[in-house]
């Protein structure tokens, strides 16, 4: 590690992430960020203080030594700053790429206070991108406890549980409802801000290590909750499948042709493949018409970027807050506008417009005004009176939150349930109701983030280890 002084480092500037020009990627879903070289990650590091109280650890919801990886970045140790890493994370390169940092780790960071936070997440992918490149080989796996678990749901808060799971020894099975594994990473977050193939490897190791994955199985339908703990002899099971309920507007006109849910439209476009030049699917036929996405968090930023790419001209978003009160990551509003995506900010949907023949022709639009704060603290948007207009477009998408589907609630009634309909499960156990069975992520959260859903699946692994060393084995063992 180079001996810089305090003072030397805080001189030093924050290095950027290399990134291609937007009029180049706006016409493909090749990634966006090209990553730092070696170079650029040791001079990134150089500026972290090594503070005695580091409050970026405090930031991060599980918890990473990131004061000594970024000690081994700096070193150029990358190997050893990926093993302080996967101590505590187990899907760097996906977190790297689609963690909110700035409101976590780096908005934790001292220089944060002087607008100049160590760029945290672009070293963790640098980091996770360069040890998966040695492909070094997975641990040994430890004594087989004899222990079966069933995990429902391959997103990150699942893989996160199955992935400490099979490395306590215990026989881990991941159901997925749909054919492809990885949840909301691989379905929900397009192709140039999260590659598949970072996804697929990160299920690839866990398949290496012994964890067992079976796709089209929806819990719920042909087997429930219960079912896999009697019928199939598991001893206890993860509930891990996210919220992918989507919430819609409740306006007249909904139902027209043309309008979309977010989750129907990315999902669309990730698993049948849309972003290839050769995708085969009934997608929604976007090229050269007027496409505007509601709402402003991630989610509206990853549509409306993708409907840029596929031709719409123009994509705008419609949101019913100013601009500082958007949820979205301030990287992804950025790319998005500088992609060509309008912002149209204060302004809320009353009514969507149609033709005979039922497709989507135009909106109609309340202008808004900031009031008072609501129960979030955020000043709550009041119509201004009179101030409505029309806009004509061809294409609607849905991107104001996600509920959990009740179609695996439903089949287990004896699961409490909030009154948004999450399920109930205490946060540092991820425990429920209902005996041997855990839940965590989205299905207790609501819509969340990648990190904290994987926090829940840690969290409900020790404790389901924990259960599993003082419960009985199931039935048929």
């Amino acid at each position: 590690m180079s001996e810089l002084s305090r003072r030397e480092r805080m001189k030093r500037t924050p290095v950027p992430m290399p990134e291609r020009p937007p009029d180049e990627r706006r016409t493909d879903f090749d990634e966006v960020n090209d990553g730092y070289t070696a170079e650029l990650a040791i001079a990134e590091a150089e500026r972290c203080l090594y503070c005695a109280r580091p409050t970026c650890v405090q930031g991060c919801p599980v918890g990473v030594d990131i004061v000594e990886f970024l000690r081994q970045v700096e070193a150029g140790r990358f190997l050893e700053a990926a093993d302080v890493i996967a101590a505590d994370n187990s899907l760097p390169a996906v977190c790297g790429r689609v963690c909110p940092q700035e409101t976590q780790c780096e908005g934790a960071c001292v220089l944060a206070n002087k607008d100049k936070p160590i760029h945290i997440g672009h070293l963790e992918r640098f980091v996770a991108d360069h040890a998966r490149a040695q492909d070094r080989p997975v641990a040994p796996p430890p004594a087989p406890t004899g222990r079966r678990v069933a995990v429902v749901g391959s997103g990150p808060a699942g893989i996160a549980c199955a992935g400490d799971l099979v490395g306590l020894g215990h026989d881990v099975t991941v159901f997925e409802a749909l054919h492809e594994l990885g949840g909301v990473l691989a379905y929900g977050i397009p192709e140039f801000r999260l590659p598949k193939e970072i996804v697929a490897a990160e299920i690839d190791r866990l398949r290496e290590r012994g964890v067992s994955f079976e796709t089209n199985a929806v819990i719920g339908m042909v087997d429930t909750v219960d079912d896999l703990l009697t019928v199939e002899g598991y001893d206890a099971v993860f509930l891990g499948v996210g919220a992918g309920l989507p919430r819609f507007l409740d306006v007249p006109g909904e139902n027209f042709i043309g309008v979309y849910s977010a989750s129907e439209f990315l999902t669309r476009v990730n698993l049948m493949k849309a972003y290839t030049t050769d995708g085969d699917t009934p997608l929604v036929d976007v090229r050269g018409k007027a496409v505007v996405v509601f709402g402003a968090g991630n989610t509206a930023m990853d549509a409306a970027r993708t409907a840029v790419r596929l031709g719409g001209e123009p994509v705008s978003i419609a949101y019913r807050r100013s601009r500082e009160e958007m949820p979205a990551r301030a990287e992804e509003v950025a790319h998005a506008e500088a992609e060509g995506v309008h912002l149209d900010t204060l302004v809320s949907p009353l009514e969507l417009l149609g033709d005979g023949d039922g497709r989507l022709t135009g909106l109609r639009l309340q202008q808004m005004e900031l009031g008072e704060p609501d129960d979030d603290g955020r000043r709550r948007p009041v119509p201004v009176p009179g101030e409505i207009r029309e806009v004509a477009v061809d294409v609607a998408i849905v991107a104001i939150g996600n509920m959990p589907n009740p179609l695996l609630l439903r089949a287990t009634p004896d699961l409490d349930r909030s009154e948004r309909g999450t399920v109930v499960a205490d946060h540092d156990t991820g425990s429920t109701s209902k005996r041997g069975v855990f839940a965590g992520g989205d299905i207790v959260t609501g819509g969340a983030t990648v990190i904290l859903a994987m926090g829940a699946g840690r969290r409900a692994a020790a404790a389901i280890d924990d259960f599993l060393r003082t419960e009985p084995q199931a039935a048929g063992h």
